[in-house]
């Protein structure tokens, strides 16, 4: 089994991005021996799952902070700006 990586420590979403890029790029090569590209599609899906639930936190930290003075969630369109 491949040891541990940094898929499991704190990985910054860009890097994360950056580094998920770099791996689904080796396996699109398609030069990669079989156990090689095994591991790469494994630390792939890590990296995945971990920006999957960046992506979530972020989204629950907005949510909080876009609800009005009544606790009420108000949602607005991005094109609307800051009026």
């Amino acid at each position: 089994m491949a040891e541990k990586d940094d898929t499991q420590g704190e990985v910054g979403f860009e890097d994360g991005m950056k580094s998920l890029e770099g791996i689904v790029g080796k396996l699109e090569q398609g030069n990669l021996p079989l156990e090689e590209s095994l591991d790469a599609f494994e630390k792939g899906i890590g990296l995945l799952r971990l920006l999957h639930e960046k992506l979530g936190e972020v989204e629950r930290r907005v949510e909080i902070l876009v609800r009005d003075a009544d606790g009420v969630l108000r949602v607005r369109d991005a094109a609307d700006g800051d009026s």
